[in-house]
């Protein structure tokens, strides 16, 4: 069955290479993260347990800073928010990216009923990625910059890595803008550049995706 898909793939990956006709590349993971935003220890202690028991060790994580959003969150979470992201578990495939979010949205849930704290949302959690050259986020709200994935996830480019450093956009949330955020991407981008020269994921220019059949 194996060399049966390996000769098919062979075939078809010989017969684009002759056709000139586009062709779908291999993909390199990235490094997965989670924005965890909460005015509440304990909810920040239970958001990293069920990370850890999820996705894997968290590997690194950045400063926390003050989250402000304009007051668009109090209400819901109260004063004294603060965010901190952690980088999770080991490069991974980025197609995940709105489950990872429909999971997410799923925990605060859960961390709403069993923490009882007040006000009634005591945590937020923004599930992402880093590749070389992006740092992307998961969000369920639609706006002119964002594509839309699937179940009601759509992605946000957040931050483009040129110039040998990260770089924000017009849409880009102020506190995506801070040293903190900076330095966490580069750190990550640092990790994930030496797993794929350990591991030779490095994609090349020729590299073609074989057909799934």
């Amino acid at each position: 069955m194996n060399r049966g898909r390996s000769a098919t793939n062979g075939l078809c990956n010989a017969l684009l290479r002759e056709s000139g006709l586009a062709k779908t590349r291999l993909v390199e993971p990235v490094i997965r993260f989670v924005a965890i935003i909460t005015a509440h220890e304990t909810a920040n202690h239970w958001a990293r347990q069920r990370i850890e028991a999820r996705w894997g060790s968290i590997v690194d994580q950045s400063a926390p800073v003050p989250f402000l959003a304009g007051g668009y969150y109090t209400p819901a979470m109260g004063p004294g928010l603060t965010k901190t992201l952690v980088a999770v578990g080991e490069p991974i495939d980025p197609a995940g990216l709105a489950d990872w979010k429909t999971e997410t949205n799923v925990w605060e849930h859960e961390a709403a009923k069993e923490l009882a704290l007040s006000p009634d949302r005591p945590l937020n959690l923004d599930p992402g990625y880093i590749t070389q050259a992006k740092f992307v986020l998961a969000t369920i709200k639609d706006r002119d910059h964002r594509l839309y994935l699937r179940d009601g996830i759509f992605a946000e480019n957040t931050l483009t890595y040129v110039g040998k450093c990260w770089t924000f956009h017009r849409w880009t949330y102020p506190d995506y803008r801070t040293d903190e955020v900076f330095e966490f991407a580069m750190n990550c981008r640092k990790r994930l550049r030496t797993h794929l020269a350990q591991s030779g994921s490095f994609r090349k220019p020729n590299e073609i995706k074989p057909p799934n059949f």
